[in-house]
């Protein structure tokens, strides 16, 4: 009942700015579409190597029971396609510098939507991965300490 009131009111209140409500309602559920449909990229750089980057992004593959389709090296990095029963991830991986690569995720659930949750996840494995590498590289004896 009180829902109804508020709505109502509302209604009222905005009667003389129907086309501006009636915009802004449109501006916003264009927003929402157009993430869920379109910005479903996650995206990240890590300050590593290409190559590097790349191997820690296949062991978060297989950390997650995700079986890699293909994996491809091309001039502007590498992608690498991979699938569950009801996704499908596709990386690529693009490098920076020497010393820092770009990783752009989608993972699909079959449809037209993607599935940041899962694309995010992948990019925390991947970085979890990168962590354990450096923090044994610099732990041992005589490496670098931080």
């Amino acid at each position: 009942m009180r829902r109804a009131l508020l709505l109502l009111a509302a209604s009222l209140v905005l009667a003389g700015c129907e086309p501006l409500a009636l915009s802004v309602v449109g501006a916003g559920a264009g927003a929402v579409l157009r993430h869920s449909l379109f910005e479903g990229y996650s995206y990240r750089t890590f300050t590593a190597p290409q190559p590097m980057v790349t191997g820690a992004s296949l062991v978060a593959l297989d950390r997650m029971g995700l079986s890699v389709q293909s994996h491809a090296r091309h001039e502007n990095g590498a992608t690498i396609i991979a699938a569950s029963e009801h996704r499908t991830i596709e990386i690529e991986l693009e490098p920076v510098s020497a010393d820092a690569t770009r990783v752009r995720i989608a993972a699909r659930n079959g449809g037209p939507f993607f599935d940041t949750a899962t694309a995010n996840e992948i990019i925390a494995q991947t970085g979890q991965v990168l962590d354990s590498v450096a923090n044994s590289r610099y732990s041992r004896p005589g490496g670098y300490r931080i």
